[in-house]
């Protein structure tokens, strides 16, 4: 049974589409990454699964006993968040508050899986360190690690390497690989970087000016004459 399914999707802002007929499956264990150009629809693509805003016309359905606040969501960061006067431990905690409900405080559960997806993703020295004294880099272990927490099966991440030095890019992009391929965790991830979206991604969502230009797997987009065209504007000849 698929995770997620998009049927004859429009997105867009006020009832006013800005792509239109987006029809896709995310099984459990996938990794989706969505390519497109700038004010594509990429972003609110996310922000409609998360029910952040509503969809101008069809419909995002879950399954496999996925609830919505069941999802793990990376955001790209502002200049605000970066500079949050809070400590790692108490950012990851945070991700727990769907679990929360009603209670004012975190159970001895929710603080043991925080602490292992510290442990998970190698930030449990820096637990009590001030989220605004990291490097970029570990900025976003913590909020990865802090995703983990609201989810045991799907993580949206919009742009995860967004100001990232190389060296931080190879490492979050190998993190994320191996959430993917050994924990298990369907993966949807918005990208600029082609490359690595056709490294690592198992399938490739591609959004146009106002329609989907292609959906289907990695091999299949290498071989696509989008994916050709789109693959040599970004890195040379594929």
């Amino acid at each position: 049974m698929a995770l997620l399914t998009c049927q004859n999707l429009s997105l867009g802002y006020e009832g006013k589409s800005i792509v239109d007929g987006l029809t896709f499956s995310v099984n459990p264990g996938d990794y989706l990454c969505v390519v497109g150009e700038n004010g594509s629809g990429k972003s609110t693509l996310i922000k409609t699964v998360l029910k952040l805003m509503p969809p101008v016309f069809g419909q995002v359905l879950t399954g496999d006993g996925l609830r919505h606040d069941e999802i793990g969501y990376l955001p790209q960061q502002t200049v605000v968040q970066k500079d949050f006067p809070a400590s790692v431990r108490e950012i990851v905690l945070s991700g727990c508050l769907n679990r929360c409900g009603l209670r004012p405080f975190y159970s001895r559960g929710e603080r043991l899986l925080a602490a292992s997806n510290m442990e998970k993703l190698g930030i449990t020295p820096l637990a009590k360190r001030c989220y605004r004294e990291l490097s970029g880099g570990q900025q976003q272990r913590v909020l990865l690690a802090r995703a983990l927490c609201a989810t045991r099966k799907l993580l949206l991440l919009d742009e995860p390497v967004a100001g990232l030095d190389p060296n931080a890019t190879a490492d979050m992009y190998r993190l994320i690989a191996r959430l993917n391929a050994e924990d298990g965790i369907t993966v949807i991830m918005i990208s600029h970087d082609i490359t690595a979206a056709v490294q690592y991604a198992s399938h490739i969502l591609h959004i146009g000016s106002r329609r989907p230009l292609f959906f289907g797997t990695a091999a299949g987009y290498r071989e696509s004459d989008v994916g050709k065209a789109f693959c040599s504007l970004n890195r040379g000849d594929f």
